[in-house]
C-alpha cells in the first residue's frame, strides 16, 4: 500500500496524481484501476505492472520545478521524448491532465493516448499520437 498525504503534497497535486493513467515508484509500474473516496479519505487503487522500463533519453527533473514531459506513443520509437513543458503549478499540470486533446508548444495539438507520474524521476508524462494516427 502506498499513501499520500494532503499535508505532504498538497490537494491539487493529489487531484493531479488523481488523473494519471500510470504510476512510476521506486522501479516499478502500477496502473490505475479506480479512484475512490471514502469520507474525507481519497484513495487510489492501483495495479503493479512489474519493473519499470526506461528509454535511452529519460533523465531526472528532481529540483528543476514542475514539468510535464511529452512523448510519443509510439514502441517502435522507444517513446521518444518530444519536449518537455515547464508549469509554475499543479493546476498547470492538470490542465493538460484532463485533456484528450492538448496543444503542445512548437509541435501543435496531439492526441494523449495515456498520462504518468514518474516520481522516480519526478516529473508527468504525457503520451501522445498525431490525431489520425491508428494506435501502434
Amino acid at each position: 500500500m502506498y499513501e499520500y498525504k494532503v499535508t505532504e503534497v498538497g490537494i491539487d497535486e493529489l487531484y493531479a496524481r488523481q488523473l494519471c493513467t500510470y504510476f512510476i515508484m521506486r522501479g516499478n509500474q502500477y496502473e490505475l484501476v479506480s479512484n475512490e473516496m471514502d469520507g474525507e479519505e481519497e484513495i487510489l487503487v492501483v495495479t503493479e505492472i512489474g519493473r519499470n522500463v526506461t528509454t535511452a533519453d529519460e533523465f531526472s527533473y528532481r529540483g528543476k520545478g514542475l514539468n510535464i514531459e511529452v512523448r510519443r506513443f509510439r514502441e517502435s520509437e522507444n517513446y521518444k521524448r518530444l519536449t518537455t513543458i515547464p508549469c509554475q503549478t499543479h493546476f498547470d499540470i492538470i490542465r493538460f491532465l484532463l485533456k484528450d486533446i492538448v496543444d503542445i508548444p512548437g509541435i501543435g495539438q496531439m492526441a494523449v493516448t495515456s498520462t504518468e507520474i514518474d516520481e522516480d524521476r519526478g516529473v508527468y508524462v504525457i503520451y501522445v499520437k498525431d490525431i489520425m494516427e491508428a494506435e501502434d
